[in-house]
């Protein structure tokens, strides 16, 4: 839900208020790019099962499965999120054997 172009922004005032500002950018840049990179490691892997490259999405699922992981111990997803995840791509690729 990012805000409108058009929101009026609103000046902080108070020097603990600013910091916090900045600190805000900063940690929004770093939640956007864990974000990316979840999404990116789950298509990986969605790709190589729709391919019925085994193998391949199986080295990706093991890979896949730290960055989920580390994605909700930062709190950037819920831990069940991160668990359906998980378990939906190993039961994909233990699809592929049948």
């Amino acid at each position: 839900m990012a805000t409108s172009s058009k929101a009026k922004k609103k000046t902080v005032r108070l020097a603990s208020g600013r910091k916090r500002a900045r600190q805000d950018v900063k940690l929004n840049a770093a939640n956007t790019a864990l974000r990316s990179k979840f999404r990116t490691v789950v298509k990986n892997v969605q790709k190589a099962v729709v391919a019925g490259d085994k193998p391949k999405a199986a080295e990706l699922f093991k890979a896949a499965q730290a960055v989920i992981d580390s994605v909700a111990d930062k709190g950037i997803f819920h831990k069940n999120k991160a668990a359906r995840h998980k378990s939906r791509l190993s039961a994909k690729i233990k699809a592929l054997a049948a």
